[in-house]
């Protein structure tokens, strides 16, 4: 789906971007998109574009998927700026419009399923060691096997929390719970996760081959 303005035409960028100044802040870029800025969205999209394909590509496990959610979000906030009102954090507001895709997607999907097991932290340092790159694959490999078994609600969770560095307040408010319930999905996921990360070595997933 091609949108406008231009700068929606991504490069594969995993990699984090350094955080940009805070000022004018996202709300304030936003309303100044809504005035007719583009500019003023050309920023916010460089400030959150690739946090929220991460968080979309961890939620997912597939690239297509996280691009079609990914595309989609970004599109409703483009068709939203005319209506656009400062009442939450622009970060809030982004990710309440990329969680709801991201479920609509999956109900129009029956089928859906993490058919590709994608990793966008898989490229290794090449100063580390043959020895050091194995231990990390596996205990990379264990987080991404313990992440994609946690409660869907749970894991959302999490990653609204790593990956968009969103609060417990705002991550209630994405995903229609309260505050304490969304502070008990986060605990108990990142228990489940470290319990996998400190595994034995020789515990590997299933399925796994050396």
């Amino acid at each position: 789906m091609a949108l406008a303005p231009a700068a929606l035409s991504r490069a594969p960028l995993l990699a984090y971007i350094p955080a940009m100044d805070a000022s004018p802040d996202d709300s304030a870029l936003m309303m100044r998109y809504r005035d007719g800025d583009t500019a003023a969205f050309e920023t916010l999209y460089r400030r959150h574009n690739d946090s929220l394909y991460r968080y979309l590509l961890r939620l997912s496990r597939h690239p297509d998927t996280a691009e079609d959610v990914f595309q989609e979000a970004w599109g409703k906030i483009i068709k939203a700026r005319e209506n656009y009102r400062p009442t939450a954090k622009f970060s809030t507001f982004l990710y309440r419009v990329a969680h709801n895709c991201f479920i609509d997607h999956v109900r129009r999907n029956k089928r859906y399923a993490h058919a590709v097991a994608a990793d966008p932290d898989n490229q290794p340092d090449p100063g580390e060691s043959p020895d050091i790159q194995t231990e990390r694959a596996l205990a990379r490999r264990r987080l991404l096997a313990a992440l994609d078994d946690l409660p869907d609600e749970q894991k959302d969770v999490f990653l609204l929390h790593e990956e968009a560095g969103l609060t417990l307040d705002d991550i209630a408010s994405i995903t229609d719970c309260k505050r304490e319930t969304a502070k008990s999905r986060l605990r108990y996921a990142i228990n489940k996760l470290r319990a996998a990360i400190d595994e034995p070595a020789d515990q590997a997933p299933s399925g796994y081959k050396s």
